[in-house]
């Protein structure tokens, strides 16, 4: 329970997901035991209706962890490319290993360093970008990677409430009053960018869908 929704409506949100024993499940149960933070299964859900909506043909990630989001995203693709970003070692040793056992080698590209200093040199187009790093610098990532974007291209920002934080006063924790006051700013950036269309999704940790307009 995150503080976004009450347990009652997450808990049946999450009954209704088709309970499929596959590699994706037995990467979530992994990351349940050792504490290794991926999407929630709700959001897991959203993605692959988007990612089936939208077809793009290549998609970029903020945030690989142990390779669990991008899978969920290259398994609902008909073909095409992802490539995600992740900076610490252990985490994109085991993503390499989930990904090439599941025969997604050709398909998932890792490149390995700071967010920042990956989008300042990424090469070509993006039809979705999955935002799923370092929260208190979501708004910086933006303005490396929206060029990038295609028209008609889609943007996910996850955890964007932050607990409840960033919604209420009455739930921030001190030491996280820069993240919130960052992601704050973001949302309202997002929310009020002309380029973009958004809306803002309280499931799992909240999640923000960004359209980018063909005519901006």
């Amino acid at each position: 329970m995150g503080n976004i929704n009450r347990k009652y409506i997450e808990d049946y949100i999450r009954s209704l997901i088709p309970n499929k024993k596959d590699f994706i499940s037995e990467i979530g149960q992994y990351a349940l035991e050792n504490n290794v933070p991926i999407v929630h299964p709700e959001v897991a859900q959203l993605l692959k209706v988007l990612v089936r909506m939208n077809k793009p043909k290549r998609i970029l990630e903020v945030g690989t962890a142990i390779g669990y989001s991008a899978l969920v995203m290259a398994k609902c693709m008909n073909d095409g490319e992802i490539v995600t970003i992740e900076r610490n070692d252990d985490m994109i040793k085991i993503a390499e290993d989930n990904i090439q056992k599941n025969g997604f080698k050709d398909r998932i590209k890792i490149i390995k360093g700071d967010a920042e200093d990956v989008l300042k040199n990424i090469d070509g187009k993006f039809d979705f970008i999955f935002l799923d790093a370092s929260k208190g610098h979501y708004k910086d990532f933006f303005f490396y990677f929206i060029d990038k974007l295609t028209e008609g291209g889609v943007v996910v920002s996850d955890n964007i409430l932050f607990k409840g934080m960033v919604a209420t006063d009455e739930l921030v924790i001190r030491r996280k009053k820069t993240i919130v006051k960052r992601m704050r700013d973001y949302l309202e950036f997002i929310s009020n960018n002309e380029s973009l269309e958004t809306s803002i999704i309280p499931i799992g940790d909240g999640v923000a869908i960004s359209y980018k307009k063909e005519d901006a």
